[in-house]
């Protein structure tokens, strides 16, 4: 064996139990579950710790390199300490920069986590000439965005992603036109940032299961956390399954915090936000300088608005018992939503994975131990079709998360928002050490997959 993990309890998410015994790997490869007699290169003992499978994150946001110089990692870095090993990029019809480029650094460099990507909407528009949010695209501005996503399909990304609310330009029918090459492809996954949150977010998910109905691709709808948990959370998750009942192919992703964060420029705080949510200025805080953790007010709010657009900014406007009841639905799925800007941003890029365990499972005990880590591992790598991941089974690669259970929690807040948890005491990726004893082994062991790769 090159790696032999003994005295381990080894989460079988198939079964929901706890395998008492040893897991051996070999080139990457999980080979052997139980009694491993074999000797190894390496021996780890996890010391009656729990094993899972790596946690795989279906909603994040990547490095963005015109910040990183490709110098540095930042999410990365913190979706590694978190147990993450593997992510989706891409998310709310944003790229950061090429999928090519970013592949291409990735497969390079190397990396601290693998990665997958969708091609982003609103960074298709841009491409094809359409820079204003507010307008629609012309006949050929769509038909170029049309043989873009073919393209970026054809070359492996995970399939097509939405930013309504951040471009109300776009209507329905755009969504569902630039898909014309990929129609019915089974295969993909469309995913969208609603068009409106609160009171508006029953119509925001019809329009997207229209999307989904229209186009014949399954769908994903991004962190419901943050569109419906104003009071209406029941409703939403009742029309989910109506819409699913009917036979719309939709599932949904959710992050453990009461508050959002985006750009402070973006149309998500444009005029109305804030009579919406019940909410005034003093609700959002800034969290880079030179307003870092400082909560506005009108001044402050617009004058950033005007000066800092691409300053993240986090908006306390949500309401935590909706949280957790999005969190047990059976269609939803645990991702963090995270993204960063020079190391700063909201502690869910941080903390998702940790603060559900130790959090609301062990401290709270408001969800099932199984369901979480079903809803982290398994339940993301069958929705992006990842064959060889999500489970701890002979045959399937080896990315793992050891963790103390009795000590396991995000540390991260939103002063410090970057912050490592607690009780991961090792993480392996492609089946090396990337986390040691809870020190940083080895960050460069993550690769760009494109889909069907993994």
């Amino acid at each position: 064996m090159d790696v032999k993990i003994i005295n381990c309890k080894i989460i079988d998410i198939e079964n929901k139990r706890i395998i008492e015994g040893d897991i051996g790997i070999n080139e990457g490869i999980i080979t052997k579950i139980g009694d491993v007699f074999s000797g190894a290169e390496e021996v780890i003992d996890a010391k009656g710790h729990y094993v899972s499978p790596g946690f795989i994150d279906i909603h994040m946001h990547e490095e963005d390199f015109s910040l990183t110089k490709k110098q540095e990692y930042d999410i990365s870095e913190t979706m590694l300490n978190m147990g993450v090993t593997t992510c989706v990029a891409g998310n709310c019809g944003n790229n950061r920069q090429s999928i090519e480029e970013f592949a291409a650094f990735i497969n390079e460099k190397g990396n601290p986590v693998n990665y997958m990507s969708y091609i982003g909407h609103n960074y298709l528009r841009n491409i094809a000439g359409n820079t204003d949010i507010y307008k629609k695209s012309t006949k050929k501005q769509i038909s170029k965005m049309q043989s873009l996503v073919y393209e970026a399909i054809d070359n492996g990304a995970v399939g097509l992603s939405y930013g309504l609310e951040y471009c109300p330009g776009i209507d329905t029918d755009e969504a569902i036109e630039i898909t014309k090459e990929i129609h019915g492809r089974k295969d993909l996954l469309l995913a969208a940032h609603y068009r409106k949150d609160s009171k508006f977010a029953l119509d925001a998910i019809r329009e997207m299961a229209s999307i989904g109905r229209e186009t014949e691709i399954p769908f994903q709808i991004s962190h419901l956390s943050s569109c419906s948990a104003f009071g209406n959370m029941t409703e939403a998750l009742n029309l989910i399954d109506d819409l699913v009942k009917s036979g719309v192919d939709l599932s949904v992703d959710a992050y453990p915090y009461a508050a959002f964060s985006t750009f402070i420029g973006s149309a998500v705080f444009d005029d109305g936000c804030f009579e919406l949510w019940n909410k005034s200025y003093d609700s959002i805080m800034l969290t880079e300088e030179p307003f870092k953790g400082v909560f506005c007010d009108k001044e402050l709010f617009e004058r950033a608005r005007k000066e800092y657009p691409q300053m993240l900014a986090v908006a306390y406007v949500m309401n935590e018992e909706e949280i957790v009841e999005a969190l047990n639905h059976p269609l939803v799925m645990v991702a963090s939503d995270g993204i960063f800007r020079n190391h700063s941003g909201h502690p869910r890029g941080a903390g998702t994975f940790p603060k559900v365990i130790g959090h609301y499972v062990r401290d709270k005990k408001i969800m099932d131990f199984y369901d979480a880590i079903y809803k982290m591992t398994y339940m993301p790598a069958k929705r992006l079709n990842l064959r060889r991941k999500g489970l701890l089974k002979e045959g399937y690669d080896a990315d793992i998360v050891i963790f103390d259970y009795d000590t396991i929690i995000d540390k991260a807040t939103f002063q410090e928002p970057q912050l490592k948890p607690e009780g991961i005491d090792y993480v392996m990726i492609n089946g090396s050490l990337a986390i040691k004893q809870g020190n940083k082994a080895n960050n460069k062991l993550g690769r760009y997959y494109k889909r069907g790769e993994a």
